[in-house]
């Protein structure tokens, strides 16, 4: 082993040029650069031969503990003294992605990246996926592999979108988006933004932004964006408060700062009260086990048989009554009254659509 005190030194360099697919290094252009960088780091340093770089180089390939692989490839060049081509033999790693430097992943970090990767595979549109790609076949994973975990997903008609938001994110940049309406699918709607979360709800992706106008938080979503162009001269005003937080008190997406917040109360019949339990409406569901609450609710309410109550904690929104509805008779909100009332208006809505419906067809 070379046993000078730059040694390792000119290891770490040597490493750094022999992994550049950039540039084509002779023998003497590796020696030319270890002296360049050698001097950079230290201004006494009275620089090293090509001798000294042939003995590294074997030390690298054949006799140390890396047993590295190094290419050996000939390009044609030009020698504009001369005014004459030539050929000249380039050394490189023959594994682009190799480093002496890199440690080799256990097989439980193979693992866990790979399910990483798979998880990752399932979202169309993230930047870099090309290099995900690189990664999931450097691990062996296979094209064709059985997916193991699905996701429910409801397809971006412009898969790029995903990734340009989630860049602009990241980046902390202003965008300008188009964006339409259902009701309006021809009307093409303008809003500068500063972009600070990407959500996904019930299969649909959603971006929440401030408006670059006043500052107030609204939420769009992306299967009804048209375009997104940076604006890289507008300043961002970052959130706040912590967005994700928010968006804890509600449920799904629609976010009204001044609703507040509500404890309401549902009975569930036996039939529902399992799946209720096991997949709760919100992450604040409680079953109520005060003797006390649960006596006055059944006790104002007699009709009531078995099931369970429950209570949960959240700002009202259009979501908020849809999730309650979607139990049909299995669930009853007992309070408040307005969130019980805006019940009762669907459910005799709904009742009128179909009478209305049967009456036509008997």
């Amino acid at each position: 082993m070379p046993a000078n005190k730059n040694a390792m030194t000119r290891y770490k360099i040597l490493d750094e040029l022999l992994s550049d697919r950039y540039h084509d290094y002779t023998l003497d252009d590796l020696t030319e650069e270890v002296n360049n960088r050698l001097s950079e780091l230290d201004k006494d340093s009275n620089g090293v031969v090509r001798r000294t770089i042939e003995k590294d180089l074997r030390y690298l390939e054949y006799e140390g503990p890396f047993l590295v692989e190094i290419e050996r490839y000939t390009v044609q060049s030009y020698d504009s003294q001369k005014q004459r081509s030539f050929t000249k033999q380039c050394l490189r790693y023959a594994h682009p992605s190799y480093s002496i430097f890199k440690k080799d992943l256990s097989d439980d970090e193979k693992y866990l990246l790979k399910s990483a990767l798979s998880l990752l595979g399932q979202f169309d549109g993230l930047p870099n996926l090309g290099t995900l790609e690189g990664l999931r076949k450097s691990l062996g994973v296979k094209d064709n592999e059985r997916q193991i975990i699905s996701f429910s997903k409801n397809p971006i008609e412009e898969k790029s979108i995903l990734g340009e938001l989630f860049t602009a994110i990241s980046n902390k940049q202003v965008i300008e988006i188009h964006y339409h309406k259902f009701a309006a699918p021809d009307e093409n709607l303008i809003h500068n933004l500063h972009p600070y979360l990407l959500k996904e709800y019930n299969s649909r992706w959603f971006l929440v932004a401030a408006s670059e106008k006043d500052e107030k938080l609204l939420t769009f979503a992306l299967d009804r964006i048209d375009k997104v162009t940076p604006l890289p001269s507008h300043k961002y005003v970052d959130c706040d408060d912590d967005i994700s937080e928010m968006y804890e008190e509600i449920i799904g997406v629609t976010y009204y700062d001044d609703a507040p917040l509500c404890n309401i109360y549902f009975w569930t019949s036996d039939g529902a009260k399992d799946y209720v339990l096991t997949k709760p409406l919100h992450s604040s569901q409680v079953r109520v086990k005060n003797i006390a609450k649960n006596e006055e609710l059944r006790k104002r309410y007699p009709t009531l048989e078995n099931g369970q109550i429950f209570k949960i904690v959240c700002k009202f929104n259009y979501e908020l009554i849809r999730e309650l509805s979607s139990y049909g008779k299995e669930l009853i909100v007992l309070e408040p009254s307005n969130i019980q009332d805006m019940l009762f208006e669907r459910c005799k809505s709904m009742y009128d659509n179909y009478s209305k419906l049967r009456t036509k067809n008997s």
